[in-house]
């Protein structure tokens, strides 16, 4: 079995469990409250500001804060249990894939997961806009070309949090422990991202990323910079770190439980 049968083999199990509503329930939340307080968006002029722009920033930024991260640790977590739930990891170990190999393509699923997230927040920010737009009879849409090129590179910066997510989720076999470690460590971004060293916490860019974006927007508000260097290096050495533990540790014990039945 190669590595595109199993990822085959787990998009199906996606289709069969419920988390299509993780993903979506957390963008419904967001959206509803924002188009009925929409018209408070007009009161962040004073700031430079667009009520548009502000309409966008503040639901973005409570995506990027709370609700993405939170699914991700829900989700890796799942990923996980839908494997050990009827001993079906020690199943695909004894199939003749890399243990590695299986750890990877579950990740890739999992970005495939907030890849989707980040699509239906796109679809639902068009029709929230456009809702709000109707109510206020003020334009609240803005270009679909920022919008798409502003939410692809929130997710890129999220792609370091996923794998350390997915590395706490696989080192930690009891899901409680792993939704805890995972969920305890978005607290601290608030705190994160007003230091100078905001670039060693991966749990933080995307919602570091949304901050100075709002910066850029607004001409009163003065927020830092996403400087590439030291970034995107940083960025990449956590993201390769993270995936070689989990790889590592990656169904360890059903590993073992197999070398010592044979």
């Amino acid at each position: 079995m190669n590595c595109l049968s199993y990822f085959g083999m787990e998009i199906k199990k996606i289709r069969r469990s419920h988390i299509i509503w993780i993903l979506l329930i957390p963008i419904v939340i967001l959206w509803i409250p924002a188009v009925i307080n929409s018209g408070m968006n007009f009161e962040m002029q004073a700031e430079g500001i667009s009520p548009e722009h502000n309409f966008f920033i503040q639901s973005f930024m409570g995506l990027a804060w709370f609700m993405f991260p939170s699914t991700l640790v829900i989700c890796t977590v799942l990923l996980n249990q839908t494997e050990r739930s009827g001993k079906g990891i020690i199943k695909m170990l004894s199939l003749p894939v890399h243990p590695a190999a299986l750890c990877l393509t579950k990740f890739a699923v999992l970005l495939l997961l907030a890849a989707v997230q980040m699509l239906i927040m796109i679809v639902f920010y068009f029709f929230a806009a456009a809702a709000a737009t109707q109510i206020n009879g003020y334009p609240f849409l803005i270009s679909p070309l920022f919008i798409l090129r502003e939410t692809g590179v929130i997710y890129l910066c999220s792609i370091p949090m996923a794998a350390f997510f997915w590395m706490v989720s696989a080192c930690v076999q009891t899901p409680v422990f792993s939704v805890g470690i995972g969920l305890a460590s978005i607290v601290p971004t608030v705190l994160a991202i007003n230091t100078k060293f905001w670039f060693l916490y991966p749990i933080c860019y995307p919602f570091y990323r949304i901050v100075v974006l709002q910066g850029e927007m607004a001409a009163n508000i003065d927020t830092g910079a996403m400087d590439l260097i030291p970034f995107l290096p940083v960025a990449i050495g956590i993201t390769v770190v993270c995936l070689f533990i989990s790889c590592l540790f990656y169904g360890k014990a059903e590993r073992l439980t197999i070398k010592s039945q044979v």
